[in-house]
């Protein structure tokens, strides 16, 4: 790790032992979100398919029960809004329909995708039947996991063992390979219902988080030699065909080593980093942990919400979902800000004003949410305005 970065950790660790909680959002701040937030919620209410009970519903399938999953995690995070809100128990009942016999909790794909954020959204919901619903989709997602255990569901997972590329991850199914997204949703799924973090799908977890993060000393891939950027890349591989060359959304970059030398390499981005970060917090790795202090650090360096930071607007939505998620649970309420000339001091930003700010400037007068990316279906404005709401959410909780 360079000296720079070396300065920034010590740094942001005597930030941390000064800091009070009373560093919260303004009156002002809070009172615009709440607004925002009343707003979403109208607009969401309205959206509910009158015949299924679902958000975003395909009429022609799959359906995919994540959508309403989303939707309704952030109704409920809404304390005046309890599951025997009328919206909330159809929105449950769609949800549970697409319950499996093998636990999981999707209509034929997504198997990872879909049950993750219904166990999410269900693990809000104080209900016996959403109790019953989680304790069986739980094991699902476990088996899900490359690792010894896996069980090989056709497309989705397989057998590994500690040494392979893929140990530890989840992916979709259809590039036969994980990724840092979906381990990131099934990691949420499993903090969310209440699964120790002692548990082995977190510690399997953190092998694939540090074979992902662009840190030369924990990462053992090739692609990882000598780099010292901090973040994290999608996957260990792009397809079956790839395995241990990686995969980043955000192509390449040109680094220069400690030796001066200059290489091409994966770069880092903001989503998957937010992600990777709030993920090691869930394993439960100490504050001062290297590679969560790397990882920091890198936020520090590449902070901002007017785009996700190395694809541009691709993902921008889930991106301020992730980011709201891990700073809530990183617990801090400012975030030290260096320049990219790194030759002042960090600027403390309050996270929390700056994405409802961002987001007050992308809110419709109905409620909904402006799309300015089709990219990961971005353009579904039931979608994105549900990643807003669950955003703000975690802003003011």
């Amino acid at each position: 790790m360079t000296n720079r970065a070396i300065n920034w950790i010590s740094a942001s660790l005597a930030a941390f032992a000064c800091v009070t909680p009373s560093l919260a959002i303004d009156e002002a701040h809070y009172r615009q979100a709440r607004q925002m937030i009343e707003k979403s919620i109208d607009y969401l209410r309205a959206q509910q398919d009158p015949a299924t009970g679902g958000w975003a519903v395909a009429p022609q399938g799959p359906k995919i029960p994540a959508i309403s999953a989303l939707v309704l995690n952030g109704l409920l995070m809404e304390p005046d809004i309890d599951p025997n809100d009328p919206t909330v128990e159809r929105g449950v009942d769609f949800i549970l329909s697409f319950q499996q016999p093998d636990g999981g909790i999707y209509d034929q794909i997504l198997a990872n995708y879909n049950t993750a954020l219904s166990v999410s959204a269900l693990s809000r919901v104080n209900t016996g039947r959403a109790g019953d619903a989680i304790e069986k989709a739980i094991p699902f997602l476990r088996r899900l996991q490359w690792s010894e255990d896996s069980n090989e569901m056709k497309g989705e997972t397989g057998k590994v063992d500690q040494s392979h590329p893929f140990y530890g991850g989840v992916g979709y199914g259809d590039h036969g390979r994980p990724d840092n997204s979906n381990l990131n949703l099934m990691l949420q799924a499993l903090h969310d219902a209440g699964v120790d973090c002692d548990d082995q799908a977190f510690q399997r977890a953190v092998v694939f988080l540090q074979r992902t993060q662009m840190v030369d000393e924990f990462n053992d891939m090739s692609y990882a030699d000598g780099t010292n950027q901090g973040g994290f890349i999608y996957a260990t591989a792009e397809n079956t065909d790839t395995i241990g060359q990686g995969e980043s959304k955000a192509g390449m970059i040109e680094e220069t080593l400690d030796d001066g030398t200059k290489i091409s390499r994966l770069r880092a981005y903001g989503s998957i980093t937010y992600a990777g970060f709030k993920s090691y917090i869930y394993a439960n790795l100490d504050r001062d942990d290297p590679r969560v202090q790397a990882a920091y650090h890198w936020i520090g360096e590449n902070y901002t919400l007017e785009e996700n930071p190395g694809v541009g607007t691709d993902g921008l939505y889930y991106y301020f979902v992730t980011f709201s998620r891990a700073l809530d649970a990183w617990g801090m309420t400012t975030i030290p800000v260096y320049s990219q000339d790194a030759k002042t001091s960090p600027v403390e930003h309050d996270w929390a004003n700056d994405l409802i700010d961002r987001l007050a400037t992308l809110q419709n007068d109905d409620g909904s949410f402006k799309s300015v990316d089709s990219r990961w279906m971005e353009d579904n404005p039931v979608l994105i305005t549900a990643y807003s709401l669950l955003a703000l959410q975690h802003a003011i909780d």
